[in-house]
C-alpha cells in the first residue's frame, strides 16, 4: 500500500500537539484526522476505518489506555500508538502489554515519529498479506465452519496442505467442540481419496462391546443376535478414509486390533476364519493428553506412533479471539439464511461480550450463541441481549482479585479441564484429581461449573 493510501488518526486534547502530528504525518503521504480527545476518538474509530491511531496516555475524561482498549475491541486489527511524558514510560510498558503497538515519548523527535509509523505499517502491510493467504487457505480447502484469520489457525492450514496429499494417519489434538471432525473431512475432500467412502465413528458413543462389531462387522451366527452378515466399518472405507474420533476411549483390547490393521492391513470379521485386505487412509482424534493415558495403562504407546505420524493440533477459541469477529459473521450469516432472518452482523457491545467471554465449548459452543442469537434477535444486528446469561455475566476480570478469587478461579479451570479431557465422567475426573465423589460433587455445585456438550 502507498503511503496515501493509510489513514492515521491522532489524538491529544493539546490542539498543538495534534497540529503538529497531522502536519509531519500528512507531509510524509498519509491521511490524518485530529481528534481532541478520547471520546470524539472514540466516535471516529467506531465511524471510520483507521490503519493507526496515535494517542496521549494523559488526557481528561476518557486517556489514552481507555482509548486503547476499546479501540481494540471496536478494531482488533488496529495499530495503536501510546505518547507519554518520559516520566510516564512504565504506563507506556503497561500499555505495550495491553496491546500498543509500541509508545512515544515527548517531547518527540519528529524523524522517531516517522520512522515509528512507518515501521509499524510496513509491519501491518505483511500482516494483511498474511491475513489475505490464510482466507485463500481456507476457501481453498472448503473448511464449511472451520474458519479463521488467527496465526494459529494459519499454521494449522499450513500442516493441512502440506499431508493432504500424502498417505500418511494423522492425529488430530484439542479440546471438546474445537473442529476436529470438520478438519478430517477437509482432509479427506481434498485429497485423493475423495471420491471414496469417508466413514466416521466416535469411539466414546458406542458401547464398548458394541464398538468392535460395529469397526470390524461379524458373520451370521457369530454371536447371539447376529441374525445376518455385517460389514463393519473398516471395510467400508476400503480405498477411502476411516476417522476415528475420540480414539483415547477406544478399549485396549480393540486398540490391539486396530494397531494390526493398520501394520497388516488385515481385516477379520467376528466368527470369521479368512481375513480381507484393506487400503485406508486412518484419522484418529482425540481431546485426551495420549502421553498420560500411555503412562497409566489406558492407551498403547505401539498404537500411538502408528497413529500420530502427521499431528495436527486445534488450539482452543480461548487462544485465537482473532478468530470470534470472523467465526461469528460467518455464524450470523449461515443461521440467517438457514432461518429466514434478516441479521447481518453483530454489535459492537455484543462483540466484546463474545471476545470477553472464555468459551469453554469452543467453536460449538460459538455457533450454538450466534444460532439462538440470529433465531431470538428482532433487529438486524444482535444486541448483548440476545446472548445467553452466562456469557454476558462473565467476569474474565475475576482471577485477579482477592486470594479466595484466585484459588477459586483455578481450581474451577483445573477441574473443569480435567472434566472436559473424561468427557465429564464424573468418576473418573475424581480419580484423576485425586478426590472422592463426593467432594467433587460439592466442588461442582459451589464454583456452579456447567457441563458443556
Amino acid at each position: 500500500m502507498k503511503a496515501d493510501s493509510y489513514r492515521i488518526l491522532v489524538v491529544d486534547d493539546e490542539r498543538d500537539i495534534c497540529r503538529l502530528l497531522e502536519f509531519l504525518l500528512s507531509r510524509e503521504g498519509y491521511k490524518v484526522t485530529p481528534a481532541y480527545s478520547g471520546q470524539d476518538a472514540l466516535k471516529k474509530i467506531e465511524t471510520d476505518d483507521f490503519d493507526l491511531v496515535i494517542t496521549d496516555l494523559k488526557m481528561e475524561g476518557i486517556d489514552g489506555m481507555q482509548v486503547l482498549e476499546k479501540a481494540l475491541v471496536l478494531r482488533p486489527n488496529l495499530i495503536v500508538v501510546i505518547m507519554t511524558a518520559f516520566a510516564s514510560v512504565e504506563s507506556a510498558v503497561e500499555a505495550m502489554k495491553k496491546g500498543a503497538g509500541d509508545y512515544i515519548v515527548k517531547p518527540f523527535i519528529n524523524e522517531d515519529v516517522k520512522m515509528t509509523v512507518r515501521r509499524l505499517l510496513e509491519h501491518k502491510k505483511v500482516l494483511m498479506e498474511n491475513l489475505v493467504l490464510r482466507q485463500q487457505l481456507s476457501q481453498q480447502f472448503g473448511c464449511r465452519d472451520f474458519v479463521g484469520v488467527s496465526p494459529q489457525i494459519f499454521k494449522v492450514f499450513e500442516v493441512l496442505e502440506k499431508v493432504i496429499p500424502t498417505r500418511s494417519n494423522i492425529l488430530i489434538l484439542g479440546e471438546i467442540g474445537t473442529g476436529k471432525g470438520l478438519i478430517a473431512e477437509v482432509v479427506h475432500c481434498n485429497s485423493q481419496r475423495k471420491d471414496k467412502p469417508f466413514i466416521s465413528i466416535n469411539c466414546s458413543a458406542i458401547p464398548e462391546n458394541l464398538l468392535e462389531s460395529e469397526l470390524f462387522g461379524y458373520r451370521k451366527g457369530a454371536f447371539t443376535g447376529a441374525a445376518a452378515d455385517k460389514k463393519g466399518l473398516i471395510t467400508m472405507a476400503d480405498q477411502g478414509t476411516l476417522f476415528l474420533d475420540e480414539i483415547g476411549d477406544m478399549p485396549l483390547g480393540l486398540q490391539a486390533k486396530v494397531l494390526k490393521v493398520l501394520e497388516t492391513g488385515e481385516v477379520l470379521p467376528l466368527g470369521e476364519t479368512k481375513s480381507t485386505f484393506v487400503d485406508i487412509r486412518l484419522i484418529a482424534a482425540t481431546n485426551k493428553i495420549l502421553e498420560e493415558q500411555i503412562k497409566k495403562g489406558l492407551f498403547r504407546e505401539d498404537l500411538y506412533y502408528r497413529l500420530n505420524v502427521i499431528e495436527v493440533k486445534i488450539p482452543p477459541l480461548r487462544e485465537r479471539k482473532e478468530d470470534i469477529d470472523v467465526l461469528a459473521k460467518h455464524f450470523v450469516e449461515k443461521y440467517s439464511r438457514e432461518n429466514n432472518r434478516r441479521v447481518t452482523g453483530v454489535s459492537e457491545d455484543a462483540l466484546e461480550v463474545l471476545y470477553n467471554y472464555s468459551w469453554p465449548g469452543n467453536i460449538r459452543e460459538l455457533r450454538n450463541v450466534i444460532e439462538r442469537a440470529v433465531v431470538l434477535s428482532g433487529t438486524e444486528k444482535i444486541g448483548v441481549s440476545e446472548l445467553p446469561e452466562k456469557v454476558r455475566a462473565y467476569d474474565g476480570s475475576r482471577s485477579v482479585k482477592t486470594l479466595k478469587d484466585r484459588l477459586d478461579y483455578y481450581e474451577e479451570k483445573i477441574i473443569k479441564d480435567s472434566l472436559q479431557a473424561n468427557d465429564w465422567n464424573k468418576e473418573e475426573t475424581a480419580k484423576e484429581l485425586g478426590v472422592d465423589l463426593a467432594t467433587l460433587y460439592r466442588k461442582i455445585k459451589k464454583l456452579a461449573i456447567a457441563e458443556e456438550h
